[in-house]
């Protein structure tokens, strides 16, 4: 029989039934953190590009470092968080998050600072999952447990619109460790509010194991993947460090999905791709990741190295395609409430296509308001986009399925930002504006692919979403594998 520990210290509601709010803030803070440093630290790239004397390979690696680790392990710590109670987790999330913030400040060269945001990645899967959970934990009244994930998702969208404009300013003012220095103040303070006024969530003693091999087999898959593409640049298709790389990728692959498929406890249930709404969905997620994260980390090389702006000055050019994201996931939520997720979906995905194409017309003599247009255009398409995603993802599988989906949506859009910065990066390997411009084409079209697969297949007025094979619906979960995952709504 199961051994749950139950939940510790749940704060009461004050008179006349206003929530406590120490506990969202300290979660907030910390998940506020996670998804600031996805965006930050662009525009503070090609200062620590010339102040750590990093090419462009390096730089790939100091967002992708962190990306990949954060994707590749976010599924084993949302088992990790249900084992061992979320609360315990979530405050070892926030400690290496913090600590290794402290080291990307003081790293002396690229290698280190590189080796410092793989730490920062294992610090945000750690924490981002299990932040979930001590929401549920903290808030068990429906209202204001709806209203608690709310500003959750809300400070997903203004950390990731922040950050792009935040980082100029420290950048400018107190140069390219403070991005990382930022995280400091935050990180202690969520720290000591959660270890007060967090309460803990259920754990479960009994869950079978974590899947080591499994979870070993991904992240060997992954680093391969993003080897091959972030090395290409550099040394060659061809070159044989390349095409082993690449090779890895589905060897690994093929050992994962056999693990999986031989798991008492799988990480990744894959029933859940027999859903066709839940498989694309998925899919959407990492093209539009790909194409927008792949835009910002370019965005600020053709800048800063085109137009030689500052890091000041780069922060606020970025803010037509940033700005949007909180004013686009609003709208994206009405509008999904009242049409489902297909219309905002397709309509954001055209959009965000139209606006990523419209980088073709950027060049060294381009005025900056030729840009204003497409960056405005694709910051709202994403924005439009992910909140209806999210919800279609959360519709096509059973209630108790879940936590594993979210999880899975979100490993996957974190892998396609890391595909993004991968892919984007080596192509302008020969020349920032001509790779530049077969980047954003390279996004638009699978951007225009995203658009095609909802129309297809997530759910509109009167329609629910079609399943992969109406002779195989998604199976029950057994009991004790995988409960809540959770990591929903991420940006």
């Amino acid at each position: 029989m199961p051994t749950i520990d139950a939940p510790s210290g749940n704060p009461r509601s004050p008179a006349g039934g206003r929530m406590p709010r120490l506990p969202l803030v300290a979660v907030c803070l910390g998940y506020f953190m996670v998804i600031l440093d996805v965006t930050v630290v662009t525009v503070a790239l090609p200062v620590i590009g010339d102040a750590l004397r990093s090419g462009v390979t390096g730089l790939q690696w100091v967002v992708d470092g962190y990306t990949l680790v954060f994707a590749g392990l976010l599924l084993f710590c949302g088992g990790l968080g249900d084992r061992l109670g979320g609360k315990p987790v979530f405050l070892a999330g926030l400690l290496v998050f913090t600590l290794a913030s402290a080291g990307c400040a003081a790293a002396p060269t690229s290698a280190v600072l590189i080796l410092a945001r793989l730490i920062q990645g294992v610090g945000a899967a750690l924490l981002v999952p299990a932040s979930l959970s001590l929401l549920r934990a903290a808030y068990p009244g429906r209202a204001e447990r709806a209203r608690a994930f709310g500003v959750w998702g809300m400070v997903a969208g203004l950390a990731a619109g922040a950050g792009p404009v935040l980082g100029g300013v420290l950048v400018a003012g107190l140069g390219w460790r403070s991005v990382f220095l930022l995280n400091l103040p935050v990180g202690f303070t969520a720290l000591m509010l959660s270890v007060r006024h967090v309460p803990g969530s259920a754990a479960d003693r009994s869950r079978r194991g974590l899947d080591l091999r499994a979870q070993t087999a991904a992240a060997v898959g992954l680093a391969g993947l993003a080897t091959g593409g972030i090395e290409a640049g550099a040394l060659g298709w061809t070159h044989p460090v390349v095409l082993g790389a690449f090779g890895v990728f589905p060897v690994a692959l093929v050992a994962f999905l056999l693990l999986e498929r031989r798991s008492p406890a799988p990480m990744l249930p894959l029933a859940l791709f027999r859903a066709a709404g839940f498989s694309a969905s998925t899919v959407i997620g990492l093209l539009l990741n790909t194409g927008f994260y792949g835009l910002l980390f370019l965005a600020p090389l053709y800048f800063q190295q085109v137009h030689h702006y500052s890091a000041l000055r780069t922060g606020l050019a970025l803010l037509p395609a940033v700005c949007l994201i909180a004013v686009g996931s609003a709208l994206a939520g009405r509008v999904t409430a009242r049409t489902g997720p297909r219309p905002p979906m397709v309509a954001g995905l055209v959009v965000g296509a139209a606006g990523l194409a419209g980088w073709v017309f950027a060049g060294p003599d381009t005025p900056y308001a030729v840009l204003v247009v497409p960056m405005a255009a694709a910051g709202l398409g994403t924005a439009l986009t992910m909140p209806a995603a999210t919800a279609a993802v959360m519709e096509s599988v059973p209630a108790d399925r879940g936590g594993a989906a979210a999880a899975v949506f979100n490993a996957a859009r974190q892998l396609g930002s890391a595909l993004g910065v991968a892919l984007f990066g080596t192509l302008i390997a020969g020349g920032l504006v001509a790779g530049l411009h077969t980047a954003v084409l390279v996004g638009a079209a699978g951007f225009l692919v995203a658009a095609a697969l909802a129309a297809r297949y997530a759910a509109g007025p009167g329609r629910e979403p079609e399943p992969l094979s109406s002779q195989r619906p998604v199976a029950r979960r057994s009991a004790g594998s995988g409960r809540g995952h959770g990591g929903s709504g991420q940006p």
